[in-house]
């Protein structure tokens, strides 16, 4: 699959921003929730496992994940429920540790069959889509990793896959927080990196957003507000989605605050 591919690239791309970095920065806390660099490496190590063993089948998924689960049940947040599982891995060693374990997850569904059906926490879904979510969970979060030392990620095509993601869970997002999904899904017009423009649904001169794809990625992921775009959007339906758009599984989380998330 290219996007196992897209998955390994996107991986890459943060294990060099921090393969330099001293020791004593990868503690250093980001502007998600107090995370550090160490907090955001142990999650998507954890995650990316996870995502590799459930091409194992629903069994090894279920022994794997079992724990992690009983300590969300328990009322632990996400980030205290890797700590069990790290068991004291940190630093250099989690951060060597978690560019294996990205190559592994790579290698593995490369060659995975991309409609072949896994389990996850949430409802099951396919390959193709599991390692869609592995990309967009390594870019959103590698973020706010690149906002903490100050660089500006050099961004490629691949940030499709994630504005597709953002894309089809439209209606997600609106059900996610008990509310009716507004009929029709708003036109969708993007440019990526590259220049190129893709376009989803139908055309609508009074429903759409329109913009920058990496952009795009930054909203539906929540790593940005809106107000910090240069997103256009025209019509209610399409200025309130943009307002909570959510392309993560979990419960309903609130985007940042305007200024609330930024470059060093």
């Amino acid at each position: 699959m290219q996007q196992a591919e897209d998955f390994r690239a996107e991986s890459q791309a943060l294990a060099t921003l921090l393969e330099d970095l001293p020791e004593a920065d990868l503690h250093r806390e980001t502007l998600f929730k107090g995370w550090t660099i160490d907090h955001v490496l142990g999650h998507l190590h954890l995650f990316n496992v996870a995502a590799e063993t459930s091409l194992q089948g629903a069994a090894a998924f279920g022994a794997f994940i079992g724990p992690v689960v009983k300590e969300m049940q328990a009322g632990k947040s996400i980030l205290e429920c890797q700590f069990p599982w790290l068991d004291g891995l940190s630093g250099r060693a989690l951060f060597e540790a978690w560019r294996a374990g990205a190559e592994s997850c790579a290698d593995a569904f490369a060659t995975a069959d991309p409609k072949a059906r896994v389990k996850w926490v949430g409802p099951d879904m396919s390959a193709l889509s599991s390692i869609t979510a592995r990309q967009m969970e390594t870019w959103a979060h590698g973020q706010e990793v690149f906002d903490l030392l100050g660089v500006e990620r050099v961004e490629q095509d691949r940030i499709r896959n994630i504005a597709h993601l953002g894309v089809s869970t439209y209606g997600w997002t609106f059900i996610n927080r008990k509310e009716d999904v507004p009929e029709p899904a708003p036109y969708v017009e993007l440019t990526g990196p590259s220049g190129a423009v893709w376009t989803w649904n139908e055309e609508q001169s009074d429903n759409s957003v329109r913009g920058s794809a990496v952009e795009f990625a930054q909203v539906v992921t929540q790593v940005r507000n809106i107000a910090d775009t240069s997103l256009g959007t025209t019509g209610p339906t399409a200025t309130r989605w943009m307002e909570i758009a959510q392309c993560f599984a979990g419960p309903a989380e609130t985007p940042p605050v305007k200024g609330q998330r930024h470059k060093a």
